[in-house]
């Protein structure tokens, strides 16, 4: 009896991993951008009209940010609670063993899930989820507004940084830029220049990662495919520009992008799609 129960806490704890240790950098890299702003170099002076509209796209960005991140991990892409006993009889669907359930076109099994995931894209190694049907359009802002964070932040401390680099040689430059805990260990940095150099290595990537998954994933919604779709050279699901949009985003698909909780419904449910051979038929 204590058996199941332990093995079922135990994947739970290592699903929540990722989320945790990505919770723990990002704590680390804000508790970092606090003291390089309080106590460190920080950004240059700013007027009161510059300081607010700062302050205003700051607040902005980070609204939206943690919005999308809790609507992502609220939404169960999952086949859990979905009723498909009896549905794809005669319709061609896959049988999943793990699950015991047949699963709908574009649905997959992740393994570190344990679960079929409807319209599956692939497994979000950083939040530890899975981005299938119901949380693709949350991921998708996502990106978009971390990487705005990232840049925002990066810019702010550019200067900083700059003048920081300026006072010494080349080498010690490189240096302090690709190994800034090595140089801080060996005391070659203060704790607030290695701070300066560290928040904004960590946010020009992090900018960098998710600029290039947002454009990835931007190519991917414009052709109404998967991932999985994109790497076997499917299209069988790309309906127009429009239609792809409204299918990912519902039909406010403009504004979600300014708001995580703007009302925009889904129009299917993630277990049937139409597909470009359904929309020849119907045209002839």
């Amino acid at each position: 009896m204590g058996q199941p129960r332990a093995v079922g806490s135990a994947e739970a704890a290592s699903a929540r991993l990722p989320l945790v240790l990505t919770a723990l950098w990002a704590a680390a890299v804000g508790l970092e951008l606090a003291y390089v702003l309080v106590l460190g170099p920080g950004p240059p002076p700013l007027g009161p009209l510059a300081r607010t509209l700062q302050l205003a796209l700051a607040t902005f960005q980070l609204l939206n940010l943690l919005g999308n991140v809790g609507l992502f991990l609220r939404s169960d892409p999952s086949i859990r609670g979905v009723m498909l006993a009896g549905r794809g009889l005669g319709q061609g669907w896959a049988y999943c063993y793990q699950c015991q359930s047949q699963v709908p076109p574009r649905s997959g099994h992740c393994s570190a899930c344990r679960i079929c995931i409807l319209r599956r894209d692939h497994h979000c190694r950083l939040l530890g989820r899975c981005v299938g049907f119901h949380n693709y359009r949350p991921f998708l802002c996502l990106l978009l507004h971390a990487a705005g964070v990232l840049l925002h932040v990066s810019v702010l401390l550019g200067p900083a940084l700059s003048a920081l680099l300026r006072a010494h040689t080349p080498l010690h430059t490189a240096a302090l830029l690709l190994l800034p805990w090595l140089m801080l260990l060996t005391g070659r940095v203060s704790l607030a220049q290695f701070a300066l150099a560290f928040v904004t290595d960590t946010c020009v990537a992090g900018a960098l990662l998710c600029g290039a998954g947002l454009l990835f994933h931007g190519m991917l919604l414009l052709r109404g495919q998967t991932t999985w779709e994109w790497a076997r050279g499917q299209h069988s699901y790309d309906l127009g520009l429009s239609h792809n949009l409204q299918a990912a985003l519902g039909p406010r698909w403009v504004l979600v992008w300014l708001w995580p909780f703007l009302a925009s419904p889904l129009p299917g449910d993630g277990i049937t799609f139409q597909t470009t051979a359904d929309v020849g038929l119907m045209a002839s």
